[in-house]
């Protein structure tokens, strides 16, 4: 290898280092000062078990920070990274504070609009919708791309979203998408790098059923491994991204809770890996 490709691997590197060691920061300061009051950030998780938010808003920081002054990367796609990974992770923290378990995918979203309620899921959708098409405009030349960009970025922070019902997923979903734009070189390796590194710092502790993601963490961690995407791809790949991300948001909740889709073989193994035994299930 060159020595332009070894220094361009460090450098992906040190980026991912640069997100872990700053999520690992985060969550422990919030752990020690918890925002506003500790109890809106518990939650009791599948199992019944009590845990913690921090692991998603130390997620979303660590990203951020990293992509914010991770080297390599011009202004416009610093700014559009680093806003849409914080708006989706604003957005999605939103929810976690006031969301209502009973409304649940935009079905349900959109009935309540039709009633004249404006549900915090809502308030996600057009948030999150609104910053990956700002991103999308930063991040590419031609509308179309820019409009393809915004359904990318924002359908990723969704679907990273939606697989956030068991611990670790999320995350284990945001390394192995992100890992392999690792050996990209330029702007998109350096973008991947982040997700990748945050998402591996809160793994252990999401595993161990101490923290989630929750959907500041799950939306943050999406969105800027959609930016990564987006900085990656060309018009035909923007297009195959954005058509298997529609048709997962599509799919919603069948994708989430699809015991056979979760239990086939190879998929199982990945996705139980480290996670807590229960002896009720």
């Amino acid at each position: 290898m060159s020595r332009r490709g070894w220094k361009g691997r460090a450098g992906r590197l040190s980026v991912g280092m640069a997100a872990a060691g700053a999520t690992r920061a985060a969550y422990e300061e919030l752990r020690r000062r918890p925002p506003v009051e500790a109890r809106m950030w518990q939650r009791s998780n599948y199992a019944g078990r009590g845990v913690e938010l921090y692991g998603g808003l130390a997620a979303a920081a660590g990203a951020a920070t990293a992509m914010g002054t991770a080297r390599g990367l011009t202004v416009r796609s610093r700014i559009a990274a680093v806003g849409a990974a914080l708006a989706a992770g604003a957005c999605g923290a939103y929810d976690d504070q006031v969301g209502s378990p009973d409304e649940r995918g935009f079905g349900a979203h959109f009935k309540a609009l039709r009633e004249g309620r404006f549900t915090s899921g809502v308030v996600k959708l057009l948030g999150i919708g609104a910053a990956g098409l700002a991103a999308g405009t930063l991040l590419k030349v031609r509308p179309l791309d820019q409009l393809l960009g915004g359904v990318v970025i924002a359908g990723t922070a969704h679907a990273v979203n939606l697989v956030d019902i068991s611990p670790g997923r999320a995350a284990k979903a945001v390394i192995a998408v992100g890992a392999p734009g690792l050996l990209r070189r330029g702007p998109a390796g350096v973008l991947a790098a982040a997700p990748v590194g945050a998402a591996a710092a809160v793994l252990g502790d999401d595993l161990s059923e101490r923290t989630m993601l929750g959907d500041g963490g799950a939306h943050a961690l999406g969105a800027a491994l959609g930016a990564a995407i987006v900085v990656a791809n060309g018009r035909t790949g923007l297009l195959l991204h954005a058509a298997v991300l529609i048709a997962m948001t599509a799919a919603g909740d069948r994708i989430s809770a699809h015991e056979r889709l979760w239990k086939a073989p190879g998929v199982r193994h990945v996705d139980s890996w480290g996670r807590v035994a229960h002896p009720y299930g």
